[in-house]
């Protein structure tokens, strides 16, 4: 069951599974306690989905770049960081650094917004890029909700790994 004994405690346990965005995990308290992670996600993906496009596209804003060098990016906090190490951007090549730069770049400015990814189910650095190439031919809608899938399943990897320690 994922509970707790107040809303700030919740808050204070689940409120980064949502990068800088803590007022999903807010929104939830009403609805607690859950049966179980997935009860917790679909609750949580339902916040985001009816809070409509700016709210939206601010979650989305809110997570960092991908393939930035930690210490860096100020946006890279630690669950990000570990994230994307454990994908292996933070050992690129001097070459894959700068690919990589550029397709965020033309990403960012196709979209106005980071490419998002959750790197912990994405492949590796080779299938993340192969992602960020094909993704960049979406729509901007098409590009919006595909991101907020990736959230969904970045939020859902943390819950897990929470719930696990």
């Amino acid at each position: 069951m994922i509970d707790a004994p107040d809303e700030d405690s919740f808050v204070a346990r689940f409120g980064d599974l949502y990068e800088n965005s803590s007022w999903i995990v807010r929104a939830a308290w009403a609805g607690r306690p859950y049966a179980d992670a997935a009860a917790f996600i679909a609750a949580t993906a339902r916040i985001v989905r009816e809070a409509g496009e700016a709210a939206q596209l601010s979650l989305i804003r809110a997570h960092p770049e991908l393939a930035r060098r930690f210490g860096v990016d100020p946006q890279l906090g630690a669950l990000s960081a570990a994230e994307q190490a454990g994908a292996g951007l933070d050992r690129l090549t001097e070459r894959e650094f700068a690919e990589f730069r550029a397709l965020n770049e033309a990403y960012r400015a196709r979209f106005d917004m980071p490419f998002v990814i959750c790197v912990g189910e994405a492949g590796g650095k080779v299938a993340i890029r192969a992602a960020l190439e094909r993704r960049l031919t979406h729509s901007a809608r098409e590009e919006c909700d595909e991101a907020l899938r990736q959230i969904d399943r970045i939020a859902a990897l943390r819950l897990k790994g929470r719930l696990a320690s």
